[in-house]
C-alpha cells in the first residue's frame, strides 16, 4: 500500500503540470493545445517502443484494440481538451480543484469492486472531499481569476471543467479493470496507449486543418512555436509517460477505492504550480479546500489500511482451525 501511495503521489506531481499549459500558451486554442502535446507523446512512446517490438508482438492481442483506442481518447484527448478551454475560462486553481472531485466519483464508480471497503466507512473523508469542491466552486464563482469575465463564462468553464471529471472518472475505472486481465506491464501499457493517442492525435490535426482550420491555428501574432513544442516536450516526457506509468503502477497496487484518493495529488500539485505561476498566496476558500482534500484523502488512506489489516487478520483466523489439526495429527 505505501509503494502504491508513493506511486500516486509522483503520478500527480507529473499530472499537475497539465494545467499550466494553457496559461503558458493563451494564444494556442485548446484543441491544438491537445493535438501537440498527444503528437508529441505519440513520437515518444513509438522511439521507447522500437526496441521492445518483438516481445510486444508476442503479447499483441486485437481484442486489445478497442480499449487502447477508448482509453486513448478517454484520458488523454478528450481529457485534456476539456481541461485547456476550463483553465482559459476559469485559470489554474479553479479547473483542479474542480478535478480534484475525482476521490469522490472513482470511490463511488469503484464501490462494487472485491477489494473495497465498505462506502458508510469512507463517509467522512468523502464528504471531506465534497466540502472542499463546495469551498472552491463558491470561489470561483464570485472571485475568478480574471475579472473581467462574465457569470455565464465562468459557469461555461466550470461546466468544462465537469465534464473532464466525468470524462477520467471513467477512465480510471475502465483503466483499473484493463489493467487486471492484461498481458502488459504497467510500463508497455502506457506506452501502447501513448502511441494510439499519438496517431488520433495526429489525424485530428489534419482533419480539422482541413475543415475547421481556424481550431488548430493559433490567435494573434504572438504565438511563440517554440515554447509551444518545448511545453509540449515536457509533458511528453512527464505529465504523459512517466506519469501515466506511475498511475499504471499505483492502480496495480490499491484497490480501486483508494487509487480514487490518489488523484488528489493532481490537484495538489496542479495548486502549487499554478501560484507560484501566478505569485500569489492562495485565498481563504482556496486554503480551506486545500485542507479539506488532505484531510480527506487521509483519513482514507488510513481506513483502506485498516480494512487491509482486518482481511489479513481474518484471513489468518480462518486458518487457524486447519493448523491446529493439522499439529493434532502430528
Amino acid at each position: 500500500m505505501k509503494l502504491g501511495v508513493l506511486f500516486g503521489v509522483l503520478a500527480g506531481a507529473s499530472w499537475g503540470m497539465i494545467f499550466l499549459s494553457p496559461a503558458l500558451l493563451p494564444s494556442f486554442p485548446p484543441l491544438l493545445l491537445t493535438c501537440g502535446r498527444f503528437v508529441a507523446f505519440g513520437v515518444l512512446a513509438l522511439v521507447l517502443v522500437l526496441p521492445l517490438h518483438r516481445r510486444l508482438k508476442a503479447k499483441w492481442q486485437w481484442q486489445d484494440l478497442p480499449a487502447l483506442v477508448r482509453l486513448s481518447v478517454s484520458s488523454n484527448i478528450l481529457y485534456f481538451l476539456l481541461v485547456s478551454a476550463a483553465v482559459q475560462r476559469i485559470g489554474i486553481a479553479a479547473t483542479s480543484l474542480i478535478i480534484g472531485l475525482l476521490p469522490l466519483t472513482i470511490t463511488l464508480l469503484g464501490r462494487g469492486e472485491t477489494d473495497a471497503p465498505p462506502l458508510k466507512r469512507l463517509f467522512w473523508p468523502l464528504l471531506a472531499v465534497l466540502a472542499g469542491m463546495v469551498c472552491i466552486n463558491v470561489e470561483t464563482i464570485l472571485f475568478a481569476e480574471d475579472g473581467g469575465l462574465s457569470v455565464i463564462e465562468r459557469v461555461t468553464g466550470l461546466i468544462l471543467a465537469l465534464a473532464g471529471l466525468a470524462c477520467w472518472s471513467w477512465y480510471a475505472v475502465d483503466n483499473a479493470r484493463c489493467l487486471k486481465r492484461t498481458r502488459y506491464d504497467s510500463n508497455e501499457w502506457s506506452m501502447l496507449v501513448g502511441l494510439f493517442t499519438g496517431a488520433l492525435a495526429a489525424m485530428i490535426w489534419g482533419g480539422m486543418s482541413v475543415l475547421f482550420p481556424a481550431s488548430v491555428e493559433p490567435v494573434g501574432a504572438a504565438a511563440d512555436w517554440n515554447l509551444f513544442w518545448a511545453v509540449n516536450i515536457v509533458l511528453a516526457v512527464i505529465s504523459s509517460w512517466f506519469g501515466y506509468m506511475a498511475w499504471n503502477l499505483c492502480t496495480r497496487s490499491l484497490p480501486l477505492t483508494l487509487t480514487g484518493q490518489m488523484v488528489v495529488f493532481e490537484t495538489l500539485f496542479a495548486l502549487v504550480y499554478g501560484f507560484v505561476y501566478l505569485q500569489r498566496l492562495p485565498g481563504l476558500l482556496e486554503t480551506l479546500a486545500i485542507v479539506l482534500l488532505l484531510g480527506g484523502v487521509s483519513a482514507s488512506v488510513w481506513l483502506h489500511g485498516r480494512s487491509a489489516q482486518s482481511v489479513e487478520l481474518g484471513s489468518r483466523k480462518e486458518q487457524l482451525p486447519a493448523d491446529i489439526v493439522t499439529l493434532r495429527e502430528t
